[in-house]
């Protein structure tokens, strides 16, 4: 595994919770005519879909050619249970900690050879873990990137 991508994996991650741990409370429900979604309903998303990444790198891992279920993220949003409208964000934020930093201690430990187990991802096809690490580097970047464009 290259140190490169372990560190820009930790870097996605901290520049994800130091914006968003920032956010006052008034701004956690601002909405944006160009946006569904509030900041709120990103940091639920977000802690979401990093419990489904750190299970999907794992089985990447222990379970080559394992099946990679997708989920609908908008299903999950508008769910009354889940409540990503209402819901503090303090748990979601924890848990997007924890989850995190269990992976990146995972990749720091992948060798090369875990870098080309694959799978095949329920939405997208082929899927490996090289791919994953793509695609968990820039998730956090880009919710950030839409929390940004909600609050102008």
């Amino acid at each position: 595994m290259t140190h490169d991508s372990a560190e820009s994996y930790r870097q996605s991650t901290l520049a994800f919770l130091h914006y968003a741990e920032s956010i006052t409370a008034s701004d956690l429900d601002k909405r944006s005519s160009a946006d569904p979604w509030t900041p709120r309903m990103v940091i639920h998303h977000v802690a979401d879909s990093e419990t489904n990444s750190y299970l999907r790198l794992r089985r990447l891992v222990a379970e080559p050619g394992t099946l990679i279920q997708g989920y609908d993220e908008g299903l999950w949003a508008e769910n009354s249970t889940l409540a990503y409208d209402r819901v503090v964000v303090e748990e979601p934020l924890a848990i997007f900690r924890a989850v995190r930093a269990s992976s990146y201690s995972l990749i720091q430990r992948l060798t090369e050879e875990d870098l080309t187990h694959e799978g095949r991802h329920s939405e997208y096809g082929h899927y490996d873990v090289s791919q994953w690490l793509v695609n968990y580097v820039a998730h956090p970047l880009d919710h950030l990137a839409q929390i940004k464009s909600i609050l102008e």
